[in-house]
């Protein structure tokens, strides 16, 4: 990577770094991207509200290649005594969307001053942490005619600078479920007199084990409480409302959605039984993301080239990842570099994105479009 289009890079991670947005309110990271855009390249920019992108034209009839980075940050405080600290109380780049945007933004660089073979897209995407990013920018995809797509996202855990991939499902589906149950209230002294959905709830926590038992299903499943409330600080009345909080998630889409449907026909059974009314609402809903086998080689051949380790990884993360959006509509892949195995992981409080991957992952990205 060119030296100065390094720098640059970096300071606008630094300055990203400095200005932290939560999902689906990133006005200043969004204007901040493209003005640096503009002042550093030639790239023709496209304007889609909350998520843009810029393109680079080779030739007609050639492929249409694309890469994504996220942008927005996430509900931590800044712990660690850095230069270019959050100026945002209670909000932090602890996951590296800073340096996944400042790694795409040099590449661009790169390519507006180098050029390609192929047409290069390059999309900076918005809300990536509560999934609905990658949904809502999906027509992207389609509307250009993108022939294949590819990402990072830097990892704790993994050696430093090494590259890791995975072909099939290398990140898990989720999703936030709430069980809201109404019943009756009634005196404490006369519980029989009212509709209390306490029992209801445990019981449906009891199952878990269970419903998310491994001999049930072809991968991991997993279901988490997040949050079980019932009633209130009130002693002389019984409990009329409860909510259930859980994470559902597992390795294959479709059996997380088996796993709620479980869910889900528990609930109504309890409800019936204890006369409530019940109801469920679903937040923070990822897909698997799937990388194909293709693009995956691809992502090899070019830490080869470049000289980086190259880790097969042998299971998914467990977490999720908005990217699987683009992959159910054209052929990509989404893989790793490594922090360092002792490295803080993301999403901690001591965890800041190492401005060394800014130059590995657009060298990367460059070596992918030769092949």
């Amino acid at each position: 990577m060119n030296k100065k289009n390094y720098e640059l890079s970096v300071q606008l991670r630094h300055e990203l770094h400095e200005h932290p947005e939560l999902s689906n309110s990133e006005e200043w990271t969004k204007k901040h991207l493209i003005q640096f855009l503009k002042e550093h390249t030639n790239l023709e920019i496209v304007d889609r509200g909350r998520w843009f992108y810029a393109v680079y034209k080779a030739a007609p009839g050639k492929k249409n290649i694309a890469f994504r980075a996220d942008f927005d940050a996430v509900p931590i405080d800044e712990y660690i005594d850095i230069p270019y600290g959050s100026n945002i109380h209670g909000i932090s780049h602890k996951c590296g969307h800073d340096g996944h945007s400042a790694s795409l933004a040099g590449f661009a660089l790169e390519i507006d001053q180098y050029g390609a073979e192929n047409n290069v897209y390059f999309l900076f995407q918005h809300a990536e942490e509560t999934g609905d990013g990658a949904k809502e920018a999906a027509v992207f995809i389609t509307e250009n005619n993108i022939d294949e797509i590819y990402a990072y996202h830097n990892m704790s855990g993994v050696p430093y600078k090494a590259v890791a991939v995975k072909n099939g499902v290398s990140f898990c589906a989720s999703k936030g479920m709430i069980i809201h149950m109404q019943g009756m209230p009634s005196h404490a002294s006369m519980p029989e007199k009212g509709k209390n959905p306490a029992f209801a709830i445990a019981n449906i926590i009891s199952a878990v084990p269970e419903y998310t038992s491994p001999d049930k299903y072809k991968g991991m499943v997993l279901c988490t409480v997040i949050q079980a409330a019932v009633g209130e600080r009130a002693f002389g009345t019984s409990a009329s409302k409860g909510e259930l909080l859980l994470t559902i998630r597992a390795l294959y889409e479709e059996e997380m959605y088996m796993l709620q449907k479980k869910i889900e026909e528990l609930s109504k059974e309890e409800a019936e039984k204890y006369g409530l009314k019940v109801s469920f609402e679903y937040v923070d809903v990822f897909p698997e993301t799937y990388n194909h086998a293709e693009s995956v080689d691809k992502i090899r051949k070019a830490a080869k080239n470049k000289g980086y380790e190259l880790i097969e990884m042998k299971h998914a993360i467990r977490s999720s990842e908005d990217f699987g959006y683009y992959t159910k509509l054209t052929k990509g892949a989404i893989f790793l570099i490594g922090n360092g195995e002792d490295y803080p992981a993301v999403h901690i409080n001591k965890y800041d994105f190492r401005d060394e991957l800014i130059e590995i992952a657009a060298d990367l990205f460059r070596e992918i479009l030769l092949h």
